[in-house]
Parts: C-alpha cells; sequence; structure tokens
C-alpha cells in the first residue's frame, strides 16, 4: 500500500530546541531526524510499496527525507496536507497515514494495524492502545493523553489507514470541529447530546462512538486496539526527546 508522513507545519516547543529545524519532524532523536526513523520504519515492512513524505519544501532535499519516493509542499492546515499526500491514489484502497514524530515505530506494530484495518473492511481506521499494554511495555512511564471508555483507558496512536474517497467529508466534519471549538453546545450538537454523558462519565463503547463517527462522516469507521505500544509514543513536548532518547538505548 501507499503510506504518506505528515511533517508538514511550523515551528513548536520541540523544533524551538533545534534552530535548523522547521518543525518537530526535523529534530534529531539519537542522531537521526524523527520523520526519518518513521520513513525507515515504514520502509522496513514489504506491505509498503510506496513512501509519499509531505514537508515544508525547503527541506525536500534534507537527507531525514531521503529514504522517500516522493516528497510534495505541505499545506497551511493539516486537512490539505493530508489532501497533498494523497492526490492520486486510488480511491477505493487504503492508504496508511503516518505522523512524522513517531521514534521507535516497529515494523511489527504497522503490519499489524494494517492487517486488522483490512479484515475490518474499514474506509477510516484509528490506531488506538489500552493503557495496560502502555504500562506494561513500558513500566517506567512513556506519558499519554489517556481517555476514559467503557473497555478501559486508552490513547491514539500515530497511524491512521483511510481510503481516499472520504477525504471530502472529512474535510466538512474537521472544518465543523473547527469552527465549533469554543462552543460545547456546537460540539455536543455535532456528536450528539447521548454520547456526551456516556464519555463524561466512562461508560462510552467504543463500538457506540465508532457507529456514531460512522454516521457523521458516511463511511465505516472503526478503533483498532493495537498489541505493539511503541505505535503511540510520540514527540509533542520537550521532554518528550529525553523519554524518547532512552527508549532508544
Amino acid at each position: 500500500m501507499i503510506a504518506v508522513v505528515l511533517a508538514g507545519g511550523g515551528p513548536d516547543a520541540v523544533s524551538a530546541m533545534r534552530r535548523d529545524a522547521p518543525n518537530k519532524a526535523f529534530v534529531k532523536i539519537g542522531g537521526q531526524a524523527l520523520v526519518a526513523r518513521t520513513i525507515a520504519a515504514l520502509r522496513s515492512s514489504p506491505y509498503i510499496r510506496r513512501i509519499v513524505a509531505v514537508a515544508p519544501p525547503a527541506m525536500h532535499a534534507n537527507d531525514a527525507l531521503a529514504g522517500a519516493d516522493e516528497c510534495r509542499p505541505d499545506g497551511t492546515r493539516m486537512i490539505d496536507s493530508l489532501a497533498a499526500g494523497l492526490a492520486g491514489a486510488p480511491v477505493d484502497e487504503l492508504v496508511l497515514i503516518a505522523a512524522s514524530d513517531l521514534p521507535v515505530l516497529s515494523r511489527a506494530a504497522i503490519e499489524e494495524f494494517v492487517d486488522r484495518a483490512r479484515e475490518r473492511d474499514l474506509d477510516i481506521a484509528y490506531s488506538i492502545v489500552d493503557s495496560r499494554v502502555n504500562h506494561a511495555q513500558y513500566p517506567r512511564g512513556v506519558r499519554h493523553t489517556w481517555a476514559t471508555m467503557f473497555e478501559g483507558h486508552f490513547c491514539g496512536g500515530g497511524l491512521v489507514a483511510l481510503k481516499p474517497r472520504v477525504l471530502t467529508s472529512l474535510r466538512m466534519v474537521l472544518d465543523d470541529l473547527g469552527a465549533a471549538r469554543k462552543s460545547p453546545f456546537r460540539l455536543a450538537s455535532l456528536f450528539g447530546w447521548d454520547l456526551l454523558p456516556r464519555f463524561a462519565f466512562g461508560s462510552l463503547r467504543i463500538a457506540d462512538a465508532e457507529a456514531r463517527a460512522s454516521t457523521i462522516l458516511r463511511a465505516p469507521v472503526g478503533a483498532i486496539p493495537c498489541s505493539h505500544a511503541d505505535i503511540a509514543v510520540n514527540v509533542d513536548r520537550p521532554a518528550d526527546i529525553a523519554i524518547a532518547n532512552g527508549l532508544l538505548r
């Protein structure tokens, strides 16, 4: 399948630690840029036949992107970068979308996620990790933001698989979310008042959340629980750099 690595965006607190990094994708962990590590993990799998990197044009000749088959300019918003990466891909075939800040992503995690997404014949598949899986594999602590569901506590992973035909509806939903982000009433109207109390009290089932997302996007949407916690290890804060370097050691 085709893999798209999203390495766009502007500077943040992580990239501020290196003068030559336009964004965190180009910050080095263990002597290698984050995006290069992500690309190398994808390249290790025979599941991936082509890698498209979406990044600032000024970085297209950078060694960090040498492992990609093609580089494309990033957009002002993430959805624009996603559209750039998906351009020309078969609309009915799953494309793997990877964040660029996955320092310890493994071939095993990639292939498990892809296999499970294909088994369920989803149009959008989102990787998640159970806190019990994370804590068993990283007992000394890898920080995440946990969502409490009926089945347990979960964080999001750095891989998504989607069919390009859903891009139009995905763009509309993201636009609506952006417009409603400061209004609880508008957010509730998007997701439904019936789900919000159940989520707030930790009684919302994953299957019910999937069903509502599928209704909103008019496409089959599913969360894929992963047994490889490395799929969710990313670098969002300066403190995460030390954690990632520790894991690599």
